[in-house]
Protein backbone atom coordinates (compact mmCIF):
# COMPACT_ATOMS: atom_id res chain seq x y z
CA UNK A 1 0.00 0.00 0.00
CA UNK A 2 1.17 3.26 -0.58
CA UNK A 3 0.42 6.74 0.82
CA UNK A 4 1.03 10.37 -0.38
CA UNK A 5 2.84 12.35 1.23
CA UNK A 6 -0.28 14.38 2.13
CA UNK A 7 -1.87 11.28 3.27
CA UNK A 8 1.48 10.51 5.33
CA UNK A 9 1.24 14.38 7.13
CA UNK A 10 -2.14 13.90 7.88
CA UNK A 11 -2.79 10.64 9.09
CA UNK A 12 0.23 10.53 10.69
CA UNK A 13 -0.82 9.56 14.18
CA UNK A 14 -3.21 6.51 12.84
CA UNK A 15 -0.05 5.46 10.70
CA UNK A 16 1.92 5.37 13.73
CA UNK A 17 -0.43 3.75 16.52
CA UNK A 18 0.13 0.43 17.12
CA UNK A 19 -3.01 -1.91 16.70
CA UNK A 20 -4.16 0.61 13.55
CA UNK A 21 -1.71 1.61 11.47
CA UNK A 22 -1.02 1.52 7.35
CA UNK A 23 -3.34 -1.40 7.53
CA UNK A 24 -6.10 -0.01 9.42
CA UNK A 25 -5.68 3.36 7.66
CA UNK A 26 -5.82 1.67 3.69
CA UNK A 27 -9.17 0.38 5.07
CA UNK A 28 -10.80 3.63 5.72
CA UNK A 29 -9.60 5.21 2.46
CA UNK A 30 -11.16 2.36 0.78
CA UNK A 31 -13.73 2.44 2.68
CA UNK A 32 -17.65 4.44 2.20
CA UNK A 33 -20.16 5.67 4.63
CA UNK A 34 -23.27 7.07 4.47
CA UNK A 35 -24.37 9.46 6.93
CA UNK A 36 -28.82 9.96 7.28
CA UNK A 37 -29.05 13.14 9.20
CA UNK A 38 -26.50 16.07 9.61
CA UNK A 39 -27.90 17.28 13.04
CA UNK A 40 -26.91 16.93 16.47
CA UNK A 41 -25.61 13.05 16.15
CA UNK A 42 -24.68 13.57 11.94
CA UNK A 43 -22.43 16.47 12.70
CA UNK A 44 -19.79 14.88 15.24
CA UNK A 45 -19.41 11.61 13.71
CA UNK A 46 -19.34 13.05 9.81
CA UNK A 47 -16.74 15.71 11.19
CA UNK A 48 -14.29 12.77 12.62
CA UNK A 49 -15.09 10.20 10.12
CA UNK A 50 -13.77 12.55 7.55
CA UNK A 51 -10.87 13.59 9.49
CA UNK A 52 -10.04 9.95 9.77
CA UNK A 53 -9.91 9.70 6.44
CA UNK A 54 -13.25 7.68 5.21
CA UNK A 55 -12.70 7.34 1.80
CA UNK A 56 -16.62 8.17 0.38
CA UNK A 57 -18.96 9.97 2.60
CA UNK A 58 -22.43 10.48 1.80
CA UNK A 59 -24.40 13.15 3.94
CA UNK A 60 -28.52 12.70 3.14
CA UNK A 61 -30.89 15.34 4.81
CA UNK A 62 -33.62 17.41 3.59
CA UNK A 63 -33.35 20.15 6.40
CA UNK A 64 -32.01 23.76 6.66
CA UNK A 65 -29.52 25.34 8.87
CA UNK A 66 -31.66 27.33 11.82
CA UNK A 67 -29.89 29.22 14.84
CA UNK A 68 -31.58 27.37 17.03
CA UNK A 69 -29.02 24.35 15.71
CA UNK A 70 -25.71 25.83 16.53
CA UNK A 71 -26.00 25.05 20.28
CA UNK A 72 -25.36 21.08 19.03
CA UNK A 73 -24.93 21.05 15.65
CA UNK A 74 -21.08 22.32 15.58
CA UNK A 75 -21.03 21.42 11.67
CA UNK A 76 -22.29 25.05 10.98
CA UNK A 77 -21.92 28.60 11.90
CA UNK A 78 -23.83 31.75 11.93
CA UNK A 79 -23.43 32.05 8.47
CA UNK A 80 -24.80 29.38 7.07
CA UNK A 81 -28.74 29.80 8.73
CA UNK A 82 -31.08 29.08 5.88
CA UNK A 83 -28.61 26.71 3.85
CA UNK A 84 -29.09 22.80 3.05
CA UNK A 85 -27.38 21.26 5.74
CA UNK A 86 -26.34 18.40 3.39
CA UNK A 87 -24.48 21.31 1.42
CA UNK A 88 -23.11 22.98 4.19
CA UNK A 89 -21.72 20.24 5.86
CA UNK A 90 -20.17 19.11 2.72
CA UNK A 91 -18.33 22.26 1.96
CA UNK A 92 -17.08 21.79 5.74
CA UNK A 93 -15.82 18.50 5.40
CA UNK A 94 -13.84 19.10 2.23
CA UNK A 95 -12.56 21.93 3.69
CA UNK A 96 -11.89 19.84 6.85
CA UNK A 97 -10.08 16.58 4.36
CA UNK A 98 -9.47 17.65 0.89
CA UNK A 99 -8.16 13.82 0.15
CA UNK A 100 -11.90 12.22 1.41
CA UNK A 101 -14.78 12.49 -1.33
CA UNK A 102 -17.93 13.83 0.12
CA UNK A 103 -21.38 13.54 -1.61
CA UNK A 104 -24.21 15.84 -0.27
CA UNK A 105 -28.04 14.76 -0.73
CA UNK A 106 -30.21 17.99 0.34
CA UNK A 107 -32.95 15.12 0.50
CA UNK A 108 -35.07 12.51 2.71
CA UNK A 109 -33.96 9.43 3.34
CA UNK A 110 -37.02 7.73 1.67
CA UNK A 111 -38.14 4.51 0.45
CA UNK A 112 -37.67 5.26 -2.93
CA UNK A 113 -33.83 5.60 -2.68
CA UNK A 114 -33.00 3.43 1.11
CA UNK A 115 -31.91 0.55 -0.26
CA UNK A 116 -29.63 1.73 -3.25
CA UNK A 117 -28.49 4.24 -0.99
CA UNK A 118 -27.50 1.65 1.83
CA UNK A 119 -26.10 -0.71 -0.86
CA UNK A 120 -23.61 1.55 -2.31
CA UNK A 121 -21.87 1.86 1.42
CA UNK A 122 -20.00 -0.49 3.51
CA UNK A 123 -21.92 1.16 6.87
CA UNK A 124 -24.60 3.45 7.69
CA UNK A 125 -24.54 5.73 10.38
CA UNK A 126 -28.11 6.70 11.79
CA UNK A 127 -28.40 10.38 12.84
CA UNK A 128 -32.14 10.42 12.63
CA UNK A 129 -34.83 12.05 14.90
CA UNK A 130 -37.59 9.46 14.19
CA UNK A 131 -38.99 6.49 14.36
CA UNK A 132 -40.06 6.25 10.55
CA UNK A 133 -36.96 6.92 9.51
CA UNK A 134 -35.30 4.36 12.44
CA UNK A 135 -36.81 1.73 10.94
CA UNK A 136 -36.77 2.37 7.59
CA UNK A 137 -32.99 2.44 7.81
CA UNK A 138 -33.27 -0.96 9.97
CA UNK A 139 -35.01 -2.68 7.03
CA UNK A 140 -33.36 -1.60 4.32
CA UNK A 141 -30.07 -2.26 6.21
CA UNK A 142 -31.26 -5.98 6.61
CA UNK A 143 -32.26 -6.51 3.17
CA UNK A 144 -28.85 -5.03 1.49
CA UNK A 145 -26.83 -6.83 4.37
CA UNK A 146 -24.97 -3.57 5.35
CA UNK A 147 -24.20 -2.76 9.50
CA UNK A 148 -25.86 0.63 10.85
CA UNK A 149 -24.62 2.65 14.15
CA UNK A 150 -27.48 3.59 16.05
CA UNK A 151 -27.40 6.53 18.37
CA UNK A 152 -30.10 8.46 20.45
CA UNK A 153 -30.31 11.24 22.39
CA UNK A 154 -32.98 13.12 24.87
CA UNK A 155 -31.92 15.34 27.79
CA UNK A 156 -28.98 14.53 29.46
CA UNK A 157 -29.29 10.45 28.16
CA UNK A 158 -27.76 9.48 25.53
CA UNK A 159 -27.14 5.48 23.88
CA UNK A 160 -25.11 3.52 21.05
CA UNK A 161 -25.50 0.42 19.69
CA UNK A 162 -24.44 -1.22 16.31
CA UNK A 163 -27.07 -3.32 14.85
CA UNK A 164 -27.38 -6.37 11.72
CA UNK A 165 -23.43 -7.03 11.93
CA UNK A 166 -22.56 -10.11 11.31
CA UNK A 167 -25.82 -11.70 12.07
CA UNK A 168 -26.48 -10.03 15.30
CA UNK A 169 -29.51 -8.29 16.57
CA UNK A 170 -31.16 -5.87 14.63
CA UNK A 171 -33.54 -2.12 15.59
CA UNK A 172 -36.68 -4.56 16.10
CA UNK A 173 -34.64 -6.87 18.48
CA UNK A 174 -34.65 -3.56 21.04
CA UNK A 175 -37.95 -2.47 19.57
CA UNK A 176 -39.94 -5.13 17.43
CA UNK A 177 -43.11 -2.65 16.70
CA UNK A 178 -42.92 1.51 16.02
CA UNK A 179 -44.58 3.41 18.81
CA UNK A 180 -48.25 5.36 18.11
CA UNK A 181 -47.90 8.94 15.74
CA UNK A 182 -46.31 11.39 18.99
CA UNK A 183 -45.25 8.60 21.13
CA UNK A 184 -42.24 10.45 21.66
CA UNK A 185 -40.93 14.04 21.93
CA UNK A 186 -38.05 14.93 19.41
CA UNK A 187 -35.52 17.10 21.37
CA UNK A 188 -36.90 20.47 20.22
CA UNK A 189 -39.54 19.89 22.38
CA UNK A 190 -38.36 18.03 25.44
CA UNK A 191 -34.73 19.73 25.31
CA UNK A 192 -31.16 18.26 24.96
CA UNK A 193 -28.08 19.08 26.68
CA UNK A 194 -26.47 20.41 23.39
CA UNK A 195 -22.98 18.53 24.52
CA UNK A 196 -24.71 15.25 24.72
CA UNK A 197 -25.16 14.51 20.70
CA UNK A 198 -21.47 15.24 20.45
CA UNK A 199 -20.74 12.55 22.66
CA UNK A 200 -22.52 9.80 21.35
CA UNK A 201 -22.00 11.12 17.44
CA UNK A 202 -18.60 10.91 18.02
CA UNK A 203 -18.93 7.42 19.67
CA UNK A 204 -20.93 6.47 16.47
CA UNK A 205 -18.24 7.82 14.69
CA UNK A 206 -15.64 5.21 16.36
CA UNK A 207 -17.97 2.71 15.93
CA UNK A 208 -18.30 3.17 11.83
CA UNK A 209 -14.87 3.38 12.60
CA UNK A 210 -14.14 0.13 14.17
CA UNK A 211 -16.66 -1.49 11.46
CA UNK A 212 -14.55 -0.88 8.49
CA UNK A 213 -10.89 -1.47 9.94
CA UNK A 214 -11.98 -4.47 11.53
CA UNK A 215 -10.25 -3.06 14.83
CA UNK A 216 -11.65 -3.94 18.39
CA UNK A 217 -15.50 -5.12 19.60
CA UNK A 218 -18.29 -3.88 17.94
CA UNK A 219 -21.04 -2.80 19.89
CA UNK A 220 -23.30 -5.28 18.73
CA UNK A 221 -25.82 -7.33 20.55
CA UNK A 222 -24.64 -4.56 23.14
CA UNK A 223 -26.33 -0.82 24.00
CA UNK A 224 -24.13 1.51 25.67
CA UNK A 225 -26.17 4.25 28.15
CA UNK A 226 -24.80 7.07 28.87
CA UNK A 227 -25.79 9.20 31.85
CA UNK A 228 -24.34 12.71 31.24
CA UNK A 229 -25.66 14.19 34.51
CA UNK A 230 -23.65 11.33 36.82
CA UNK A 231 -20.82 10.67 34.28
CA UNK A 232 -22.42 6.91 34.81
CA UNK A 233 -22.07 4.31 31.84
CA UNK A 234 -23.49 0.87 31.79
CA UNK A 235 -23.97 -1.21 28.79
CA UNK A 236 -26.63 -4.04 29.21
CA UNK A 237 -27.26 -6.97 26.51
CA UNK A 238 -29.80 -7.17 23.53
CA UNK A 239 -30.68 -10.58 22.70
CA UNK A 240 -30.99 -11.32 18.74
CA UNK A 241 -34.27 -12.31 17.79
CA UNK A 242 -34.59 -14.38 14.41
CA UNK A 243 -37.74 -13.26 13.34
CA UNK A 244 -36.59 -9.41 13.20
CA UNK A 245 -34.49 -10.72 9.66
CA UNK A 246 -38.11 -11.78 7.90
CA UNK A 247 -38.09 -8.77 6.18
CA UNK A 248 -38.64 -9.64 2.73
CA UNK A 249 -39.00 -5.86 1.16
CA UNK A 250 -40.02 -2.31 1.95
CA UNK A 251 -43.58 -2.19 2.68
CA UNK A 252 -45.35 0.69 -0.02
CA UNK A 253 -46.42 2.38 3.28
CA UNK A 254 -46.31 1.99 6.91
CA UNK A 255 -43.45 3.97 8.35
CA UNK A 256 -44.91 7.45 8.45
CA UNK A 257 -47.48 6.25 8.94
CA UNK A 258 -47.22 3.90 11.95
CA UNK A 259 -44.13 5.60 13.35
CA UNK A 260 -43.09 8.87 15.16
CA UNK A 261 -43.86 11.97 13.41
CA UNK A 262 -40.96 13.47 10.92
CA UNK A 263 -40.21 16.56 11.93
CA UNK A 264 -37.44 19.03 10.62
CA UNK A 265 -35.17 18.90 13.70
CA UNK A 266 -32.46 16.56 12.56
CA UNK A 267 -31.17 16.91 16.43
CA UNK A 268 -31.13 13.21 17.67
CA UNK A 269 -33.19 10.27 17.63
CA UNK A 270 -35.98 9.01 19.96
CA UNK A 271 -35.97 5.42 21.08
CA UNK A 272 -34.50 5.92 24.81
CA UNK A 273 -36.20 3.39 26.54
CA UNK A 274 -34.27 2.77 29.54
CA UNK A 275 -36.35 1.95 32.50
CA UNK A 276 -36.94 5.49 34.75
CA UNK A 277 -35.59 7.53 31.67
CA UNK A 278 -37.04 10.52 30.41
CA UNK A 279 -37.99 8.79 27.20
CA UNK A 280 -39.37 5.84 28.98
CA UNK A 281 -41.58 8.23 31.20
CA UNK A 282 -42.92 10.24 28.03
CA UNK A 283 -44.15 7.20 26.39
CA UNK A 284 -47.58 7.98 25.91
CA UNK A 285 -49.42 9.32 22.32
CA UNK A 286 -52.82 10.87 21.26
CA UNK A 287 -55.99 8.46 21.83
CA UNK A 288 -58.88 9.63 19.37
CA UNK A 289 -60.74 12.25 20.60
CA UNK A 290 -57.76 14.04 22.64
CA UNK A 291 -56.71 16.38 20.01
CA UNK A 292 -58.45 19.65 17.89
CA UNK A 293 -56.68 20.44 14.47
CA UNK A 294 -55.56 24.57 14.00
CA UNK A 295 -58.58 24.63 11.38
CA UNK A 296 -61.18 23.06 13.73
CA UNK A 297 -60.21 25.65 16.22
CA UNK A 298 -59.94 28.36 14.24
CA UNK A 299 -63.82 27.51 12.72
CA UNK A 300 -64.73 27.22 16.15
CA UNK A 301 -63.40 30.78 17.39
CA UNK A 302 -64.41 32.43 14.57
CA UNK A 303 -68.46 30.87 15.03
CA UNK A 304 -68.92 31.62 18.60
CA UNK A 305 -65.70 32.48 20.73
CA UNK A 306 -66.72 30.39 23.22
CA UNK A 307 -62.89 28.28 23.79
CA UNK A 308 -60.36 28.87 26.45
CA UNK A 309 -56.77 28.67 25.32
CA UNK A 310 -55.14 27.43 27.60
CA UNK A 311 -50.84 27.84 27.03
CA UNK A 312 -48.64 25.13 28.74
CA UNK A 313 -45.12 26.23 27.58
CA UNK A 314 -42.41 27.41 29.53
CA UNK A 315 -42.21 31.68 29.75
CA UNK A 316 -39.36 32.17 27.83
CA UNK A 317 -40.77 30.36 24.80
CA UNK A 318 -43.99 32.69 24.89
CA UNK A 319 -42.16 35.56 24.25
CA UNK A 320 -41.80 34.43 20.71
CA UNK A 321 -45.15 34.34 20.28
CA UNK A 322 -48.67 33.20 21.60
CA UNK A 323 -52.22 32.89 20.20
CA UNK A 324 -54.23 35.53 21.65
CA UNK A 325 -56.36 35.67 24.35
CA UNK A 326 -54.75 32.82 25.97
CA UNK A 327 -53.81 31.94 29.58
CA UNK A 328 -50.14 30.64 30.43
CA UNK A 329 -50.53 28.30 32.76
CA UNK A 330 -46.62 26.50 32.44
CA UNK A 331 -47.22 22.47 32.34
CA UNK A 332 -45.37 21.89 35.50
CA UNK A 333 -47.71 24.73 37.84
CA UNK A 334 -50.76 22.39 36.45
CA UNK A 335 -50.37 19.89 39.76
CA UNK A 336 -49.71 23.02 41.70
CA UNK A 337 -53.22 24.49 41.58
CA UNK A 338 -52.20 27.73 39.58
CA UNK A 339 -54.69 30.74 40.37
CA UNK A 340 -55.15 30.93 36.63
CA UNK A 341 -56.39 28.08 36.47
CA UNK A 342 -59.15 28.73 38.86
CA UNK A 343 -60.79 31.20 37.07
CA UNK A 344 -61.21 29.28 34.25
CA UNK A 345 -64.47 27.47 33.08
CA UNK A 346 -64.26 23.13 33.35
CA UNK A 347 -67.66 23.16 31.63
CA UNK A 348 -66.12 24.75 28.72
CA UNK A 349 -64.24 23.65 25.65
CA UNK A 350 -60.74 24.51 26.78
CA UNK A 351 -58.03 24.24 24.02
CA UNK A 352 -54.68 23.28 25.61
CA UNK A 353 -51.36 24.12 23.37
CA UNK A 354 -47.66 23.79 23.90
CA UNK A 355 -44.60 24.81 20.83
CA UNK A 356 -45.63 20.95 18.89
CA UNK A 357 -48.32 19.21 20.78
CA UNK A 358 -46.58 16.91 22.84
CA UNK A 359 -46.55 18.40 26.21
CA UNK A 360 -50.15 19.54 25.45
CA UNK A 361 -51.80 15.91 25.73
CA UNK A 362 -50.15 15.20 28.78
CA UNK A 363 -51.44 18.71 29.61
CA UNK A 364 -55.34 18.27 28.76
CA UNK A 365 -55.41 14.76 30.52
CA UNK A 366 -54.42 16.38 33.55
CA UNK A 367 -57.06 19.16 33.01
CA UNK A 368 -59.68 15.88 32.39
CA UNK A 369 -58.37 13.52 34.80
CA UNK A 370 -57.85 15.71 37.90
CA UNK A 371 -59.27 19.26 37.75
CA UNK A 372 -62.94 18.19 35.71
CA UNK A 373 -61.85 19.73 32.44
CA UNK A 374 -64.11 17.37 30.44
CA UNK A 375 -63.47 18.73 27.47
CA UNK A 376 -59.70 19.73 27.20
CA UNK A 377 -58.66 19.01 24.28
CA UNK A 378 -54.56 19.04 23.07
CA UNK A 379 -53.98 21.23 19.86
CA UNK A 380 -52.69 19.40 17.46
CA UNK A 381 -49.21 20.48 16.08
CA UNK A 382 -49.34 23.09 18.86
CA UNK A 383 -48.51 27.03 18.11
CA UNK A 384 -46.11 25.84 15.62
CA UNK A 385 -49.01 24.58 13.20
CA UNK A 386 -51.26 28.11 14.50
CA UNK A 387 -48.38 29.80 13.32
CA UNK A 388 -47.93 27.97 10.23
CA UNK A 389 -51.67 28.20 9.36
CA UNK A 390 -51.64 31.84 9.61
CA UNK A 391 -49.38 31.89 6.98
Amino acid sequence: MTFSRDEVRRYQRHLALAGFGPEAQERLRAGSVLVIGAGGLGCPALLYLAAAGVGRITVVDFDRVEISNLQRQVLFGTADEGQPKAEAAARRLRDLNPLVSVEALAERFSRANARALVARHDVVVDGSDNFATRYLVNDACVLEGKPFVYGAVQGFEGQVSVFNWRGGPTYRCLFPEPLEPGAVPNCAEAGVLGVLPGLVGTAQACEAIKLITGIGEPLSGRLLIWDALSGSVQTIGIPADPKSRGIRDLPPEGYGETCGVQTPDSTGSPGIAQAGSPMFRFLFGPKPGEEIDVAELRARIASSGAVQLVDVREGWERTQGSIERSVHIPLGELGKGSPALAKLDPKALTVVYCAAGYRSIRAARALREHHGFQEAKSLRGGFSSWEKSAS
